[in-house]
């Protein structure tokens, strides 16, 4: 298939002028993107197949430094995720004009017209899109609700805290991210309960039980409401679409990430 000419002097202006300053790109995150961009889309391919450690010794940058940009444009949605395996990633580079974020004028943290407070959360199914879904994987920051151990978002998934064999809901108050064993382990025990056989088997601490009950607790209150903002009409039945924020503009009223002594963990990246 053959591809519009791309007139690169226009992409770099719109990319210096409208994408960078509405996402806040830092400096590593526009050379990677424009790496990428010269690449593909200049070369007249919409994908491009690279590894990151192409990508990081073609920039003279780490591996961990190329990985976390590529997790941000993606996020961000500058990138497309096509592929990713062993062998490489295949990725969709956006023209700054085709990027969401650029096109609907919405910055990086959304819209600010429509922010979490005009959105009632206690309505929405969570389960209904992979936008609210993501939204309680990001609330988790990528650790496990239960054992606190680090998961990559291909060995996570979502638990009803109350089975909905029990009358447990969709809710936001009743999902959390956890890993697979936690997930398959628990089955229709209640949380509480499930935290105390991990802390007999030695999994859990004395202070990360206390933690995680805590936590329970704060979840069914209401108190770990995940980002989102709304679209047109967002939370009716109509059609409507919710969208998260990005992970970097969470603010969660309190984190379901606790560490032993309760304060919010910082977990490492994949």
């Amino acid at each position: 298939m053959k591809h519009e000419k791309i007139d690169a002097v226009e992409v770099c202006k719109e990319l210096e002028d409208l994408l960078a300053p509405r996402l806040k790109l830092s400096v590593l995150d526009r050379a990677v993107y424009s790496h990428l961009l010269r690449h593909s889309r200049f070369e007249g391919k919409l994908r491009l197949r690279f590894s990151i450690l192409w990508l990081a010794h073609n920039l003279g940058i780490t591996a961990r430094r190329a990985r976390e940009s590529v997790r941000r444009l993606v996020d961000q949605e500058v990138l497309r995720l096509v592929e990713r395996s062993n062998i490489g990633h295949v990725v969709e580079v956006r023209l700054p004009g085709e990027v969401p974020a650029a096109r609907d004028g919405r910055t990086a943290t959304g819209s600010r017209a429509k922010l979490q407070g005009e959105v009632n959360l206690d309505e929405l199914d969570f389960m209904r899109t992979p936008a609210l879904r993501r939204s309680i994987h990001a609330r988790e920051h990528g650790v496990c609700f239960y054992c606190l151990r680090r998961t990559p978002r291909r060995a996570h998934c979502l638990d009803h805290v109350v089975p909905l064999a029990q009358s447990g809901s969709n809710s936001y108050r009743n999902l959390v991210s956890c890993c697979l064993s936690c997930n398959s382990r628990k089955s229709d025990l209640p949380a509480a309960d499930f935290l105390r056989q991990l802390f007999r088997e030695g999994r859990l601490s004395a202070k990360d039980l206390s933690a995680r009950l805590l936590a329970v607790q704060a979840l069914a209150a209401g108190k770990l409401r995940p980002q989102v903002f709304s679209g047109e009409n967002a939370g009716s039945d109509r059609g409507k679409e919710v969208r998260k924020l990005r992970p970097g503009g969470l603010s969660v009223g309190l984190s379901s990430n606790l560490a032993a002594d309760g304060r919010a963990r910082r977990p490492a990246l994949e």
